[in-house]
């Protein structure tokens, strides 16, 4: 149960196989192409597209297919527009969003980021707090569509874009065929999705439904996908797709954070780092956690490793002051998947990085803007749709 026998890891392996079998599908490459060929005169918008495929993608793929996804179709845009790397705004400000649109989505849903399951296991484990993918992404989704924007402009303001006016040759035309394996591959991906989402109601329209949990739906459908006569890649392949570091990070986390909060040292760390934190007006609490686990974020360098020490810390002091769990675990866990600042916080920065467009020093201003406006969003959309859908007590 604390470790690979936690539902949360059979949720996240099942969330990276059927991210690798849909990336092999032509949708995305249709969808793209068709983009590049209306906006390739507009370079803004183009990079907001960038961001919001990016931002979409990641609440269902996990936030580092996604960048590895985009990558190929921001590389494609820079160099029919003959973009020097290091050098031209343009491509540093495509490549940061193909970075950030993924973070940014990587809050939506639990199957964003190891650090969401890991905030779910560690609720459910510590706290009793059972949250359905549908409660966390009424929490989630709304903040990342609300940061968005923002992200949007910082990038665009940050780099001083100017018209780029790129060349008619710049159009796509490649001949892309839809195979009756993409749309096979696509419903059981759109299925996928709404029974995530659906699945507190089916339970309550079903209670002998009780087994269908998100990690069941993602193993289930994963296992599927290989199913003859509609298997569209041989494990072999798949296996290479998965990030078996991340599953062992996200195993050992779990087993860590556990051990942390029953031995009691999670409850004095909390005591020496958070003891006046129930002297705060709840959102002005809430507004704290989201912007100390920001600036630790920093030092921590991991999505996963922020949420393995910062949820069970929160989670212990909670119970010791007599607040609720999820009134700080939840934006803790939410605000460990967002990093804005440094290249090294996160592989899914670390992807568009490799392709040589930008600096680390270019990321770093902007990067403290977006964290502090991500910060003011997390909170905003966290009590508003939290106490709406009765998900906090405050």
């Amino acid at each position: 149960k604390d470790g690979f026998g936690n539902q949360v890891i059979v949720f996240f392996i099942g969330v990276m196989i059927i991210g690798a079998i849909v990336n092999e599908t032509s949708f995305l490459k249709i969808i793209t192409q068709k983009l590049i060929n209306k906006y390739y005169s507009k370079p803004k918008t183009l990079i907001f597209i960038v961001l919001t495929i990016g931002m979409i993608l990641a609440g269902f793929v996990t936030e580092m297919a996604a960048a590895a996804m985009l990558l190929p179709f921001a590389v494609k845009i820079l160099q029919k527009a003959k973009v020097q790397p290091l050098k031209d705004n343009f491509g540093k400000a495509m490549m940061i969003a193909c970075g950030w649109g993924p973070v940014i989505g990587g809050i939506s849903t639990p199957a964003g980021s190891g650090a969401n399951p890991l905030t779910v296991g560690f609720l459910k484990d510590l706290a009793h707090i059972d949250l359905s993918f549908a409660q966390w992404m009424v929490i989630g989704f709304p903040a990342a569509v609300l940061m968005l924007p923002f992200a949007w402009i910082i990038l665009v303001k940050a780099f001083n874009i100017d018209s780029v006016s790129l060349s008619k040759d710049f159009e796509v035309n490649e001949k892309i065929n839809i195979t009756s394996n993409d749309i096979i591959i696509g419903t059981l991906f759109i299925v996928t999705i709404l029974l995530w989402i659906l699945e507190p109601v089916l339970h309550t329209i079903f209670p002998s439904l009780h087994f269908i949990t998100m990690s069941f739906v993602a193993i289930t459908i994963a296992c599927c996908m290989f199913l003859p006569p509609f298997a569209p890649l041989s494990w072999h392949k798949v296996e290479h797709s998965i990030n078996w570091g991340a599953i062992i990070l996200i195993v050992s986390g779990l087993a860590l954070g556990t051990t942390i909060y029953k031995t009691g040292a999670a409850k004095w760390l909390a005591w020496v780092l958070f003891k006046n934190l129930n002297m705060l007006h709840p959102v002005m609490m809430v507004f704290a956690v989201v912007l100390g686990v920001s600036i630790i974020k920093v030092m921590f360098s991991s999505n996963t490793v922020t949420g393995i020490i910062m949820v069970p810390l929160l989670i212990a002091l909670s119970t010791s002051i007599g607040i609720d769990p999820a009134l700080v675990a939840i934006p803790a866990g939410l605000t460990s998947s967002l990093s804005f600042i440094l290249v090294t916080s996160t592989p899914t920065i670390v992807i568009p990085y490799t392709a040589g467009y930008f600096s680390i020093a270019d990321m770093v201003k902007p990067g403290i803007y977006m964290t502090i406006i991500s910060s003011i969003c997390v909170t905003i959309c966290f009590l508003a749709f939290g106490s709406l859908f009765n998900i906090i007590t405050l």
